[in-house]
């Protein structure tokens, strides 16, 4: 990497579902990270309204924009480029960033990178902190050995990703249903401890027995497959709480952590499948939200350590949830391929909820490469 490509700034901006997200990011350095989350107005609702996370979104994201930029001491006369999120997340409110990504862009005569979200996620581990000290292991990861395998495991996607080199994917295994995030903020909901739940299903799960009640492994027997499922764990942790009704709190923190469990279990049993069938995959990246959860990381340390991989986790917990910090890195990378958008293409640019990471993303405007006229 050129020392030059190392300055580069961009404005990253992040409206992908429920928290409008906007950063600044130097070469791989985040120089800031505002996220304003939409959870508690959704949480009355039990779930997310699009067309409320849309206006929060454009009531918001003008604020947020100018706090990246003060936090970041750099003034929008100074960045280089824009980023922005096309996809995969909520429709309505994917269009609310890139719409703003678009106007900043124009305004100012900048190049667009557009960025699928989950690959946000898969490389938020090569984010480094804005210090003159070197995070550990950051160094490590400005070149790390490839195939390297990604796990992304959030509200919306559940994914184990082999990751050739930065920009060349393939999806080594994916959930059929639910993603694990969207399984446990499910699990949350029927034990009553609101949305959204996934974080408070963990701490009520420290203070219960993980072996309570017995739940089904999902895909027992058949975890060659390489397929994610949750949609029959669920559905058997409804059955057991409408068993043991009246459930008190003793039953609440025991359901939960025999849940947890099985949805860990579950996911830790596909991730060996897929490491054990390459033996040249020696590392293994982890991001998304559910990667806050401390158990979870306990458990996957504790598999990396037997089958010799090397694990890396964002440098806070900060950029495993939604958030344009991952974003802006992302674009670095992309941005060193050429992979842009210049202001006279600018109209092609749109989102993309169902985007797929294996998918040509970048090819969205019709070439390879998209800073070419």
């Amino acid at each position: 990497m050129q020392n030059n490509n190392l300055k580069l700034k961009i404005l990253a901006i992040d409206t992908s579902c429920d928290e409008t997200a906007a950063a600044v990011t130097q070469g791989t350095k985040v120089l800031s990270n505002i996220i304003w989350s939409q959870a508690s107005l959704h949480a009355n609702w039990g779930g997310i309204v699009p067309s409320l996370a849309q206006r929060q979104h454009n009531e918001r994201i003008g604020f947020v924009i100018n706090k990246a930029l003060q936090k970041s001491k750099i003034q929008t006369s100074g960045i280089n480029a824009i980023a922005v999120t096309c996809g995969p997340g909520l429709g309505i409110a994917l269009g609310v960033g890139i719409e703003k990504a678009k106007g900043i862009a124009r305004l100012h005569n900048l190049p667009l990178i557009p960025i699928n979200h989950v690959e946000g996620h898969l490389l938020s581990p090569f984010a480094r902190k804005n210090t003159k000290y070197e995070v550990r292991n950051s160094k490590k990861l400005q070149n790390p050995s490839f195939p390297a395998l990604g796990l992304v495991v959030s509200g919306g996607t559940t994914e184990l990703i082999l990751i050739n080199k930065i920009g060349n994917y393939r999806i080594m295994a994916q959930t059929l249903d639910d993603a694990l995030g969207e399984a446990l903020d499910k699990a949350a909901r029927m034990l009553g401890l609101g949305y959204p739940g996934g974080a408070i299903l963990e701490k009520i799960a420290k203070e219960g027995k993980p072996f309570s009640y017995k739940l089904p492994i999902p895909m027992l027997g058949r975890e060659k497959e390489k397929k994610f499922s949750y949609s029959g764990l669920k559905t058997a942790l409804y059955k057991l709480i409408e068993k043991e009704k009246p459930i008190d709190r003793k039953k609440i923190q025991n359901l939960a952590s025999s849940y947890q469990n099985i949805a860990f279990e579950h996911l830790i049993r596909i991730t060996k499948i897929v490491v054990k069938e390459d033996e040249k995959i020696k590392s293994l990246l982890v991001g998304g939200g559910v990667a806050n959860n401390n158990e979870l990381r306990k458990r996957l340390r504790k598999m990396s350590k037997e089958l010799g991989l090397i694990i890396y986790f964002p440098y806070t917990k900060k950029l495993c949830g939604d958030n344009a910090a991952m974003i802006g890195v992302a674009a670095y990378f992309k941005y060193l391929e050429g992979k842009f958008v210049q202001i006279k293409r600018l109209n092609a640019v749109d989102r993309l909820p169902r985007a797929k990471i294996d998918n040509p993303f970048l090819n969205l405007l019709g070439r390879e490469n998209t800073s070419e006229p």
